[in-house]
């Protein structure tokens, strides 16, 4: 009888393994990273002068996903109370610790993210441990710091493009006037380039040298291939103004081709209709002289509001999504809006 009730019970031991099985085939112990450096409450003052030198490294111990599997661990860093909504990644490793983090790096993320000079600002870190983009990353709960950075010029990493369509030397890998930026240091560089000639092609280049350079052996794949001959990425929809997006995480790109117009109450099209930019080549900018009433105007791209800009300060720069600018007086202006630099810009000139 023994051998039988032992029987029954493997038979539904394995019967419900094969069920959870099927639910979710990967066994999750749970095992969430804890962070035991930095400390809770720890300040961070940030200085221009040790710039070089590294923070005081991060450490966790590990997760535990149930089962052997090479574990990578990214260190994140948000504003307080915001849940990581916006979070950018500090490093990412194999180990249980960061210790490559530098003071001036960690002050150009944080300027970057608009976070304020001469503030004692208050953000949270947590580690997220990941083995497959199948499974749900296990992080840790996160630790409250305050940093203190720095008045420093914010400087993005960024990818060189060269091409055929560079003035006055094509496939220049080391022109800075064509590249694309990573404005939050986490891999993903995007950017405004224009594409004077028709059938114009490029590639994405690191470094201002050949040494490292992607391009596509299959352009319709939008996925990068390393080095070669026979990769140029052509641009889809002849000359004009492109908007690149270059992920090095997953080694993706995109291409979208935009046309820029105002609107808004201020113009003679309203809320509605757009006025058209043209690119002025001495200017590097699109530009468009128009007569404008007293009200407010935004851009955006190709008709839409999908892409847009306006201005969150009042002070000149470009926002995805910003504030409606307003127009004072009325009368004749010139608007030229700077895309093709680190961080977007506009001009208004009343004639």
């Amino acid at each position: 009888m023994k051998k039988y009730i032992l029987s029954i019970l493997t038979i539904v031991v394995l019967f419900t393994a094969c069920k959870e099985k099927e639910n979710d085939p990967v066994i999750r112990l749970g095992a969430v990273p804890v962070l035991t450096a930095p400390s809770a409450g720890t300040l961070f003052t940030l200085d221009e002068t040790t710039a070089d030198e590294l923070l005081a490294g991060a450490a966790w111990t590990a997760a535990d996903f149930g089962y052997d599997a090479g574990i990578s661990y990214s260190l994140e860093i948000d504003a307080a109370g915001n849940d990581f909504a916006d979070a950018i990644t500090l490093g990412t490793t194999s180990d249980l610790s960061l210790g490559n983090l530098t003071q001036g790096k960690l002050n150009n993320i944080l300027l970057a993210k608009g976070l304020p000079f001469g503030f004692d600002n208050e953000l949270e870190v947590r580690v997220c441990a990941k083995v497959s983009d199948l499974v749900d990353e296990l992080c840790s709960e996160a630790v409250a710091i305050k940093v203190n950075p720095y008045q420093a010029e914010v400087i993005y990493p960024k990818l060189t493009v060269p091409g055929d369509y560079q003035l006055p030397n094509a496939w220049d890998p080391a022109d800075e006037n064509y590249a694309v930026y990573s404005r939050r240091s986490d891999e993903i560089y995007e950017g405004y380039i224009y594409f004077g000639i028709d059938a114009a092609v490029y590639k994405f280049v690191q470094g201002l040298s050949w040494d490292f350079n992607w391009g596509d052996l299959d352009p319709i794949d939008g996925i990068l291939d390393a080095g070669g001959v026979g990769n140029d990425i052509p641009i889809p929809d002849g000359l004009g103004l492109y908007f690149l997006v270059c992920d090095l995480n997953t080694f993706t790109y995109t291409q979208l081709k935009t046309n820029w117009g105002v609107l808004g109450s201020a113009t003679a099209g309203g809320t509605s209709t757009d006025v058209d930019f043209v690119w002025d080549e001495a200017k590097g900018a699109l530009s468009v002289t128009l007569d404008l009433t007293a009200g407010n105007i935004r851009f955006r791209a190709n008709d839409s509001d999908d892409l847009n800009f306006g201005d969150n300060f009042a002070n000149g720069t470009l926002e995805n999504d910003g504030d409606d600018i307003a127009i004072a007086e009325a009368g004749n202006y010139t608007i030229d809006i700077y895309l093709n630099v680190s961080d977007y810009y506009f001009e208004l000139t009343k004639n």
